[in-house]
């Protein structure tokens, strides 16, 4: 067991990662099974006591491709750095900075943490790293929250008690940042959701699916018993209302909830990493790639323009190659990138779904040749796409 997710591991670094390069011992930590948390036990530090070496709970990719988490990391000698979100971890993995990989929220993450923790994020403004930060906090309880802001250089302390208080100050000092302590306010229960710090114009999304567009800073989102319906401040994408409820239910008051692009840097490109092997279909949900790639995988299908998108960019750096099936409705979510072998259709005069839907069946169950798997499906499809993205 401890052999094959070794492999996989190794897979999933980046080249260029100190990782892969054999520079670093890979160690698989015991830990729950329904953790979802790999980590990488690479680091030289000695800790004695995590209560006074917290952890770093690092949300979002910007605090990687900005430098902050190396900076923390070099400064605070943290016992643990956690990554909650899919385009950090791709940051993550390309920094070859230690970290562990959480598939869950960072409020769900910290609150089953031991000793001290320190939330670290970098929002699109200070504005909106502030909301985020009192939104964990306001989930976490009376448990309190120091949280690092790096877009304005500042330490909250969150429903600030004596132990809180004591370790925002040291966080403060060593970091050379300001400290501002602040209560959660208490809101009343609705039954809308509420998105704020939005800027007009950029997508929403609800569980990784871009539903519309801000129209101002906060928009509101209401239920009516059989479907999600706009309240405030969104012009709806039908569309993407349409994908999320084919889905299974959402429940408004925890599902994940966002809006923005989801990174603003691009990826490292790595070279392909195999030709033959078993293709991965991801169907409007790239957020999920993560947790369904392996080494086996030589190749991705990928339907939907911002799917495409963002499996083509996580790839890049994996050297997986992408066949993206796309319609032109794509929001610029994320940058697009992709490894060599790639391929991008777009339909002519149908939707990007009713293609993929056509295409799902033909993908083999067996170890494949990428190559060839593409010559066929173009073969296929003809004249009903266009090329407008092949990289050799």
């Amino acid at each position: 067991m401890e052999r094959h997710l070794t492999e996989k591991l190794q897979v999933l670094m980046p080249a260029s990662s100190p990782l892969r390069a054999g520079r670093n011992k890979i160690t698989i930590t015991s830990v729950p099974p329904d953790s979802h948390i790999r980590s990488y036990d690479c680091s030289p530090m000695e800790c004695t006591d995590p209560t006074f070496r917290p952890a770093l709970v690092v949300h979002g990719p910007e605090a990687f491709d900005a430098g902050d988490v190396e900076y923390l990391r070099d400064v605070l000698a943290p016992f643990r750095i956690l990554v909650a979100g899919v385009m950090a971890r791709t940051a993550a993995e390309e920094s070859g900075i230690p970290c562990e990989f959480c598939k869950r929220p960072p409020s769900v993450v910290m609150s089953s943490l031991p000793g001290s923790f320190i939330l670290v994020n970098r929002g699109k403004n200070a504005e909106s790293g502030r909301i985020f930060g009192e939104i964990v906090a306001s989930r976490l309880g009376m448990r309190g929250l120091v949280h690092i802001e790096c877009s304005s250089g500042t330490v909250y302390c969150w429903n600030p008690d004596e132990n809180n208080r004591e370790l925002s100050g040291i966080i403060a000092g060593k970091c050379g940042y300001e400290l501002e302590e602040q209560d959660v306010p208490c809101i009343p229960p609705s039954p809308e959701r509420r998105i704020r710090g939005c800027i007009p114009g950029e997508a929403v999304y609800i569980n990784g699916i871009v539903i519309g567009h801000a129209l101002s800073d906060e928009v509101r989102l209401g239920y009516d018993g059989r479907e999600i319906v706009p309240v405030s401040g969104i012009r709806i994408k039908p569309h993407g209302l349409e994908k999320l409820e084919k889905r299974a239910p959402v429940d408004l008051c925890s599902a994940w909830c966002k809006s923005g692009t989801i990174r603003t840097y691009m990826p490292k490109q790595a070279g392909r990493a195999r030709t033959t092997g078993y293709v991965l279909v991801i169907d409007h949900c790239g957020h999920e790639l993560y947790g369904r790639i392996n080494e086996e995988v030589c190749g991705v299908l990928s339907i939907g323009d911002d799917t495409t998108a963002v499996c083509g960019h996580i790839c890049a750096h994996l050297g997986v190659p992408v066949f993206g099936i796309v319609d032109g409705d794509g929001d610029g979510i994320v940058g697009a990138a992709f490894a060599p072998g790639s391929v991008v259709v777009e339909v002519k005069n149908e939707r990007d779904d009713d293609v993929g839907n056509a295409i799902k069946p033909l993908v083999p169950d067996e170890m494949t040749e990428w190559d060839l798997f593409c010559e066929k499906i173009l073969l296929y499809l003809g004249d009903r796409v266009n090329i407008s993205v092949r990289v050799s």
